[in-house]
């Protein structure tokens, strides 16, 4: 059983070193991933659609989506890092890009989350989702490029 525990704390330990600033995103993000996909099961009875293994299915796909989204984030930073290093500049930047991209994705998993307890009809402070909504906004409009266009295109 030490034996166990030591690996878990290790294997852990060595993760969270790896991933840095992303550490907390990452950790969140698996939270929200299973809270969302069980509270969404929970609120099917609430609804007009019914449960089939085909929308379950989707729905894993989708999670895991979310997360190859993160991995991309996560290669963009090492591509930006490889060409401040090839470029003779001595700066390591850390998961800047990923980091951004998780905790968008977080912040959509705790508004799926409380909108699937609106459905099961828990009362819940009226201040929580537009809070929510409101970082979400935040991290949108922080992250959005100079070169942006109005209708949301990017220049090539």
């Amino acid at each position: 059983m030490n034996k166990v525990k030591v690996a878990v704390v290790t294997v852990i330990s060595t993760l969270m070193s790896w991933l840095g600033i992303l550490a907390v995103p990452v950790f969140l993000m698996v939270g929200c991933n299973v809270i969302d996909y069980v509270t969404g099961l929970m609120a099917v009875p609430y609804r007009t659609e019914t449960v089939s293994s085909y929308k379950g299915i989707k729905g894993i796909i989708k999670k895991v989506c979310q997360w190859l989204l993160v991995l991309v984030g996560a290669w963009i930073d090492i591509l930006l890092n490889y060409a401040i290093d090839c470029a003779g500049i001595d700066f390591k930047l850390p998961f800047v890009v990923a980091t951004i991209v998780a905790v968008w994705l977080v912040v959509n998993e705790i508004i799926s989350i409380l909108e699937n307890m609106l459905d099961i009809d828990v009362h819940m402070p009226p201040f929580l989702l537009p809070i929510v909504k409101y970082i979400r906004k935040q991290v949108e409009d922080k992250a959005k490029l100079a070169d942006e266009k109005e209708d949301g295109d990017y220049e090539d």
